[in-house]
């Protein structure tokens, strides 16, 4: 596949070594006789979700859910204020929470979001999708979405492969998002998760979500959890920041043809700078680890042509 066999699959992405790499990839293992072709079932592709897909700045998608939820909770059990993570919450001491890590962020969004049927937490959280809006750009967080992702993930449906979401965040409320955003069903969405029981309500049958983080779906985490879902080792693996690393080690280290990419966020006109010092989304070791594995290595500000899918407002 190249530039002159048709139409451009990939227009947001500038000419360069990073589009030529992926276009040449998608043609060699899509291609029956090629050295490098790979069966449709054996097509498998791994995107991390947060930085990746959409921005994570200036903090998760999810964590604004999470503190426009305690403030509702709060109000119904002002108890709850005196929790370390609430109080920070209700500070909007992102610092603080931060602090806590992923386990802390996760532990504030089982309090958040549990309580309910897992039916009604998908209604919730698409309710608030819908309304919410990001705090300095004024825009639905949905619009957000990075349209150069976009269009890799059609051509690569174009090209029988399977996608997958694997993220660090909370599989039901990306789950609620992922198949109207991105084309990926939430069946193909690996993520964190909570504890879930079976019961009864009013006479019907329920799941519903219990206060307890069940597992961490991050940096390690992320291969077992595909090895677990998927059964099978992807050949393509895309992400942002130094929780993704494992999954890519474990995606090129495999036999045949590969491909590895991380975005590296440097384009603080078009959207933000941020890498070795930001608390979402850090990007440091993998900057080394880029070249030593032959990664691509994802300019925002070089290689793409166009960031969001439609214009942002101007400030």
């Amino acid at each position: 596949m190249t530039a002159d066999a048709g139409p451009d699959p990939l227009p947001s992405w500038r000419e360069g070594s990073i589009k030529r790499r992926l276009l040449a990839f998608v043609a060699a293992v899509c291609t029956p006789g090629d050295p490098a072709w790979v069966a449709p079932q054996e097509r498998i592709a791994v995107f991390d979700n947060d930085g990746t897909l959409w921005s994570e700045q200036p903090m998760y998608v999810q964590l604004a859910f999470a503190l426009q939820r305690v403030r509702c909770l709060v109000a119904e059990r002002a108890e709850l204020a005196h929790h370390p993570l609430v109080a920070a919450a209700l500070a909007d001491d992102i610092e603080a929470l931060m602090g806590h890590g992923l386990e802390g962020l996760l532990e504030l969004a089982a309090m958040t979001h549990a309580g309910m049927a897992d039916a009604a937490f998908s209604a919730l959280a698409r309710a608030w999708l819908r309304e919410a809006r990001h705090p300095g750009l004024g825009v639905p967080y949905t619009g957000l979405v990075y349209q150069p992702m976009l269009e890799l993930l059609a051509l690569l449906r174009a090209r029988e492969f399977r996608s997958w979401i694997v993220t660090g965040g909370g599989v039901e409320f990306v789950r609620v998002f992922a198949e109207e955003t991105y084309g990926i069903p939430p069946e193909r969405v690996i993520g964190s998760t909570l504890q879930l029981r079976y019961g009864e309500e009013n006479g019907q049958p329920t799941v519903w979500r219990e206060a307890v983080v069940d597992a961490i779906n991050d940096g390690d985490a992320k291969p077992v959890g595909i090895a677990r879902a998927i059964g099978r080792r992807p050949i393509a693996a895309f992400g942002n920041s130094d929780g993704d690393l494992a999954m890519l080690r474990w995606t090129t280290a495999g036999p045949g043809r590969r491909l590895g990419l991380l975005l590296h966020h440097d384009d603080d006109e078009r959207e933000v700078a941020y890498d070795r010092a930001s608390a979402f989304g850090r990007l440091d070791l993998g900057l080394e680890l880029a070249r030593r594995h032959g990664w691509s290595l994802v300019s925002l500000r070089r290689d793409w042509h166009r960031i969001f899918p439609t214009p942002l407002p101007q400030d």
